[in-house]
């Protein structure tokens, strides 16, 4: 396949992409101080990138969860986390709020699954996952459009 290159969005305008990368920093200071645990954070940002297709982003948050001790399986089971048994019930209400913010465009993000989230996540929990959820949906664009390589 011989596509014509893509313009690097984030090395096009690098003030832009400077900040988005502050953000990530942000977010991620967030995610720590609520709590969340470092594993469920990659789990989250796999999610988030599995729905989108980023494979750049998969790649490289499959590694950083797989560095970080995450089990194998557990990645293997996500994209059907809710028929599995592998999951708390934190990471489980943190699985369903990141895939209705990631999914904002079906319908919102629902009262039902808003609610489920806050039945068992603290206020800063639920925060810092939709934060973590806007960020990597964001990255995952920028992957995308500029079609970021992705080779063995």
């Amino acid at each position: 396949m011989n596509t014509p290159q893509r313009v690097n969005i984030g090395k096009q305008h690098p003030a832009a992409y400077k900040a988005l990368i502050a953000l990530s920093s942000e977010v991620e200071e967030a995610a720590a101080a609520a709590g969340l645990d470092p594993l469920l954070v990659e789990l989250l940002k796999i999610r988030v990138s599995q729905i989108n297709g980023c494979a750049f982003c998969l790649r490289m948050h499959t590694r950083d969860a797989l560095k970080k001790g995450e089990n194998s399986d557990r990645i293997a089971v996500l994209p059907g986390w809710e028929e599995t048994g592998y999951f708390s019930e934190t990471e489980r209400a943190a699985l369903r709020l990141t895939e209705a913010v990631t999914r904002v465009s079906d319908g919102h993000v629902s009262d039902e699954d808003y609610n489920a989230a806050t039945a068992v996540l603290t206020a800063d929990q639920v925060s810092a996952i939709a934060w973590l959820a806007t960020l990597m949906n964001a990255f995952n664009r920028v992957a995308i459009t500029s079609r970021y390589p992705v080779e063995s």
